[in-house]
């Protein structure tokens, strides 16, 4: 871990990406979610960045898959890990199996996640807790216990995947977009109060990615009716938005416009207005998948 860190001032950001990520080569990341979606794209440009990867995810067989990839294509080493963060222990568990590694986490991607669309009268209370614990409480169950040994050695980086949602409240859809009204504001509390401290926490809130994200939360075909990003773009902005030590970061300028146009707007117009895009069609419940990211 000798001399791998993330720039600790707004003076190092400045030097150029380049710089942190040689320093950062041979470091270990951790991703969950990793799967598919914005998680499996993490995972491929941090490997292509020189660092090493713990894997976290349901399905074992596409992480083990990746892995195999990452390592042919850039010689990552991979640790694959395969759980259900929804579930109240298993974060604890996959920080034990990391530490029985000897592994030292310099970068967590807290990815994992998944959304519900539906009205209340077909509500899946259960889906809906099963949400909360991974959107919410497995992601601060992995930042809170990560981030004292990051402070031990005076480095370290977050990235916590939020959402364009955790600006406003959706229609249909508001125990998500209120996970991630929480992954924000978190995220930027810990900003501020370890910047000065070597730690850059960082969220980044996407719009629509062109992933499995609706289909799984209950809206299929939303998103071939709407302007995407990929998540190749995505992960891309996320990543230089932490190098350069932001707060957060919203990628695509109409996105960041949105984000503005809703703080002018009365609450009660905003959240009205999200009933045009989000009122169900489907009222089959969905499935969770690990690292599937659409309305960000």
């Amino acid at each position: 871990m000798a001399g791998g860190r993330f720039p600790t001032t707004h003076q190092d950001a400045r030097r150029g990406t380049n710089s942190v990520w040689k320093q950062l080569a041979n470091q270990w990341a951790l991703v969950t979610g990793a799967s598919s979606g914005l998680g499996e794209e993490f995972a491929r440009q941090l490997a292509s960045r020189g660092m090493h990867l713990i894997l976290v995810a349901r399905r074992l067989d596409l992480l083990e898959k990746l892995a195999a990839e990452l390592h042919l294509k850039h010689g990552t080493r991979c640790h694959v890990i395969q759980s259900d963060l929804s579930v109240p222990d298993e974060p604890d568990r996959v920080l034990r199996n990391i530490a029985s590694q000897g592994i030292v986490i310099e970068l967590l991607v807290n990815n994992a996640g998944f959304g519900i669309v539906g009205e209340i009268e077909n509500a899946d209370i259960d889906q809906i807790l099963m949400m909360i614990r991974l959107n919410v409480a497995a992601l601060t169950e992995l930042t809170y216990r990560i981030l004292p040994g990051m402070l031990e050695r005076g480095r370290g980086a977050i990235l916590n995947v939020s959402s364009l949602s955790a600006f406003q409240p959706v229609a249909f859809m508001g125990a998500y977009a209120a996970s991630k009204a929480f992954v924000l504001h978190l995220s930027e509390a810990l900003h501020c109060e370890l910047k000065d401290r070597g730690i850059t926490v960082t969220a980044v809130c996407a719009g629509v990615t062109r992933t499995h994200f609706f289909d799984t939360a209950g809206a299929p075909g939303w998103l071939q009716k709407h302007a995407s990003h990929s998540v190749e773009f995505v992960v891309k902005r996320a990543l230089k938005a932490l190098v350069r030590r932001q707060q957060y970061t919203v990628p695509g300028w109409r996105n960041y416009l949105l984000t503005l146009l809703v703080r002018i707007g009365s609450r009660a117009r905003v959240v009205k207005e999200s009933t045009r895009f989000f009122r169900p069609r489907s009222k089959k419940a969905p499935v969770p998948q690990d690292g599937s990211k659409g309305l960000q």
